[in-house]
């Protein structure tokens, strides 16, 4: 009877380390998705017209409001400011500063 018992929980015990890998897996997949979305579909956008893309961006960063409430004037602000995600600040980086590094990031990227 012991053994019997034994085995039943040998084979309902629940195992943690697939779990693990799995999650772990998961969390993988779904950051080099996020770096494949950022180099082919998100960096190309903004190297179309970088300088026009920086000075959104120095709106964003120095203006309280740098768009009206339409929408459609609001877009070009809410799409420059993904740069703001895909360059994060470091530190207590001043606003000239990290400007200038999202210049040589664009120029690196949009050779």
């Amino acid at each position: 009877m012991p053994e019997t018992d034994q085995k039943l929980q040998e084979s309902s015990s629940f195992r943690l380390w697939p779990l693990i890998v799995g999650v772990l897996l998961v969390l993988l997949g779904i950051s080099l998705a996020n770096q494949w979305y950022a180099q082919n579909v998100a960096m190309p956008r903004y190297c179309e017209d970088p300088v026009q893309a920086l000075e959104r961006v120095r709106r964003l960063l120095t203006e309280k409001t740098p768009a009206d409430d339409n929408f459609d004037s609001r877009r070009p602000y809410i799409v420059a400011a993904k740069l703001l995600f895909l360059v994060p600040r470091t530190g207590n980086e001043d606003n000239s500063a990290y400007l200038l590094r999202i210049q040589q990031h664009l120029e690196q990227e949009c050779r």
